[in-house]
């Protein structure tokens, strides 16, 4: 199973985070599958790859509930409904 989870990069006391497509089996650090978005909890800034994002929430990829966070704040559900529906 894939989920959509945060990998911390950074310094000490200095955190960033990407966010990435991970086996769940795999460590925090571990190999990702994909990196799907950067997260900066420091200077609230959020960069997201949307088309990977739904692709993978797609495949049944799950969030963790900070992604889930994130991404419902981008708004990303509404795409991955809209697109939802375009193809039904």
């Amino acid at each position: 199973m894939v989920k959509l989870r945060l990998k911390r990069c950074g310094r000490k006391q200095r955190a960033v985070y990407r966010i990435v497509a991970i086996d769940v089996r795999s460590r925090r650090e571990g190999r990702a599958l994909r990196k799907v978005g950067f997260y900066d909890p420091i200077k609230k800034q959020t960069s997201l790859n949307v088309p990977a994002i739904l692709y993978f929430l797609g495949k049944g990829a799950q969030p963790t509930e900070t992604v889930q966070d994130i991404l419902s704040k981008a708004e990303v559900f509404k795409e991955l409904n809209s697109n939802q529906t375009k193809s039904n």
